[in-house]
């Protein structure tokens, strides 16, 4: 009866088709056996009639004739149920039955005699000839989360619920592979969510309620964040072009009792709040593609977070922007930013680049060209709020300024970098059009006529512009420590240093009369008399032009923009000599009259607006002799200008480490691991 059931079942299936060599889809729709639980159900399909001889029924008669009941239990068992392929708690048996056609051999009447033995995937219907191709096959099934049986029912596996922020979300396995999952969640881009909620907290502060867009919503869990914690502050739609994603974006938001709406068009909203509770959080869900809802829809607040670049996403996300909005991306593609596929980033980015010392911050200033060209071109200029390089990304935050003439003022800051590559000195080419005769004489250095040949090149075109906003940051500072953002606040403190230029210890204290300051992490910050409320004008003009001109107060109260890249005091270290500890060569170029800090982008990185000769003649000053052990190398002559004084303390006396940025890697550096430059540039 199972082999009749199959012959009526083969004339009405469709013609299958090849995949991968060994795999083919068939179309059959319930198992005829080779799917069991216990051995003990698959001697029960043999059952069927009462003779002493019984046929198997998983092979045909011309391959395993009918026998007694003790010789067809060995041939099930030793066959069969040894062979198979186990998947949670169901055994996929080998069939041997004509339900996967093979290929014609020269003989054609000798087709039938040759079937092909086989696995029936309980998941997809497919037949797979080999036992290591099945297990892979069933892999790759659980890596994207298919588990949905059209044999048998099998219930899913539970998904895993992590919990980030006060917010849960529950995540496929291998949610951390973008490729093999549909629902990407990386747990390592938790300060980058804490970076991007201070800057929209920030925003909400200004007007209520804002209408901000996650265009790639994955799980959901930034979005949800966003509604969680700011409430009606703001209108939070999670986009994503996957339909599983979607799913669990729904699934997400129930799990956190917010209510879902479907489609704008439609009135109703997908579930309801706890019992009991006050939650009448709505998050929208979408399914489109992220430039489609971008042209059809305006945001105020819009949040970029593809897999790779950002760049086929730009211009439809400063199309409908609102004015004074913000838009922050994050770029991953760090292969091309940090100049590894350096061909990767001139066809994404237009920009020639090489491997420099400054290439994490090099890699921040592409990004933002490519905004500032993309937003240009809708007639809207940017204010750079934030750029963060950080392990394996790029954040980028800009605020979103209206008019052809904000445009054509940012579309002025993108100029190309001249970079000697001997001594990694680099300077902003001079604006102009006209040809210069030697552009050699912009660089500070003059390796150009010491060293034959060419020894610079031209980088870009990149952002030269100023990479932060001091009181955005103070005011994300703040933010941070009114959600309790405990990992963002250490980067919001060193990023206010870095946009000050400035040190820790070099902070204001309060005076008699700062009743409108705050101290947060030992920072102090100015917060406004105005509330909120004072930018909720009656009027549209009135209320835009109110705003604009707080913006223009806050730009002008923080002009001095700090200097452009930072020199690495390991490439610049003297063979033979010990370096001073990083926080005392601060306070000495301090002394010298030049602005200094620390950067967020290299840890041993120092921001100043010292030439590079500078630069090296206070660290070879301050230097002292290596010894190696207990026995001196021998002195090493400095020139007659540049000897270490008597008073000069010594590199190994000096112990002190600043508590936000340790030390630990401002030691000794080894001779055979430094770089030796010559003494012509330093001597000048």
């Amino acid at each position: 009866e199972t082999e009749l059931e199959t012959e009526e079942k083969g004339t009405e299936e469709e013609p299958t088709r090849e995949s991968d060599g060994n795999i083919l889809d068939v179309s059959a729709d319930y198992p005829r056996g080779e799917i069991q639980r216990h051995l003990a159900d698959l001697e029960k399909l043999a059952d069927l009639r009462e003779d002493e001889k019984k046929p198997c029924p998983l092979c045909p008669e011309e391959k395993f004739k009918a026998c007694n009941s003790h010789k067809l239990h060995r041939h099930l068992q030793n066959l069969h149920w040894k062979i198979s392929v186990e998947f949670k708690g169901y055994r996929m048996c080998i069939c041997h039955l004509p339900c996967r056609p093979v290929k014609p051999n020269l003989v054609g009447d000798q087709t039938l005699s040759k079937m092909g033995a086989h696995y029936h995937c309980i998941i997809c219907s497919a037949t797979i000839t080999r036992r290591t191709d099945m297990i892979g096959h069933i892999n790759r099934h659980v890596n994207k989360g298919e588990t949905e049986s059209r044999f048998v029912t099998v219930r899913a596996p539970t998904n895993e619920v992590i919990k980030e922020s006060a917010t849960d979300v529950q995540v496929l396995p291998n949610h951390s592979t973008p490729q093999k999952t549909d629902s990407y969640f990386n747990p390592k881009m938790k300060l980058n969510r804490q970076l991007i909620f201070c800057a929209l907290a920030v925003l909400a502060e200004e007007r209520k309620p804002i209408e901000c867009l996650d265009a790639f919503g994955a799980t959901g869990i930034m979005g949800l964040q966003w509604a969680k914690h700011l409430r009606s502050s703001v209108k939070v739609t999670i986009n994503d072009c996957n339909e599983n994603s979607v799913k669990i974006i729904k699934e997400n938001c129930h799990l956190n009792k917010m209510k879902v709406k479907l489609d704008t068009k439609e009135g109703d909203s997908d579930g309801t709040g706890g019992e009991g509770e006050e939650n009448t959080d709505t998050v929208e869900v979408t399914k489109m593609d992220a430039n489609v809802i971008m042209h059809l829809r305006s945001f105020d607040f819009i949040h970029l977070d593809p897999f790779g670049t950002c760049v086929n996403y730009l211009d439809s996300a400063f199309r409908n922007v609102r004015n004074l909005g913000i838009v922050s991306l994050t770029s991953t593609d760090t292969s091309s930013l940090y100049a590894k596929a350096q061909h990767v980033a001139l066809r994404h980015y237009g920009c020639s680049i090489v491997r420099t010392e400054y290439y994490k911050e090099l890699a921040a200033r592409i990004v933002i060209a490519a905004v500032t060209r993309a937003a240009a071109r809708c007639n809207k200029g940017i204010e750079v709020l934030l750029a963060v390089a950080l392990e394996h990304s790029v954040l980028v935050v800009v605020r979103v300024l209206r008019g052809p003439s904000t445009a054509d003022n940012s579309a002025k800051k993108i100029q190309y970098l001249i970079h000697c590559q001997w001594c990694e000195e680099r300077i902003f080419q001079k604006e102009g059009s006209m040809v210069e005769e030697n552009p050699y004489q912009q660089l500070p250095c003059d390796c150009h006529g010491s060293m034959p040949g060419r020894t610079a090149v031209v980088l870009g075109p990149l952002w030269s512009g100023s990479l932060f906003n001091t009181g955005f940051l103070r005011r994300m500072l703040l933010e941070a420590g009114q959600y309790g953002l405990d990992e963002a606040q250490p980067l919001l403190k060193a990023l206010v240093c870095e946009a000050e230029c400035t040190t820790l210890k070099h902070f204001p204290t309060h005076g008699p009369g700062d009743e409108n300051k705050q101290e947060e992490c030992g920072v102090y910050i100015k917060t406004s008399n105005t509330s909120a409320e004072s930018y909720m004008v009656p009027g549209k003009r009135k209320g835009e032009e109110v705003i604009r001109g707080a913006a223009k107060r806050q730009r002008a109260e923080h002009s001095a923009e700090h200097p452009a890249f930072y020199y690495n005091m390991h490439r610049h270290s003297i063979r033979g000599m010990n370096m001073p500890k990083l926080n005392k060569f601060l306070n000495y170029l301090s002394e010298a009259g030049y602005r200094v800090s620390r950067t967020h982008f290299d840890p041993m990185g120092v921001r100043t607006n010292a030439p590079l000769a500078q630069f090296k003649t206070v660290l070879m000053k301050y230097s002292t002799p290596t010894y190696t052990g207990g026995q001196a190398e021998g002195p090493v002559h400095l020139p007659g200008d540049l000897q270490v004084g008597e008073g000069v303390p010594a590199a190994a006396d000096t112990k002190e480490e600043d508590a936000e940025f340790p030390d630990d890697e401002s030691g000794v550096v080894d001779a055979v691991s430094t770089r030796s430059y010559p003494t012509d540039c330093a001597a000048d």
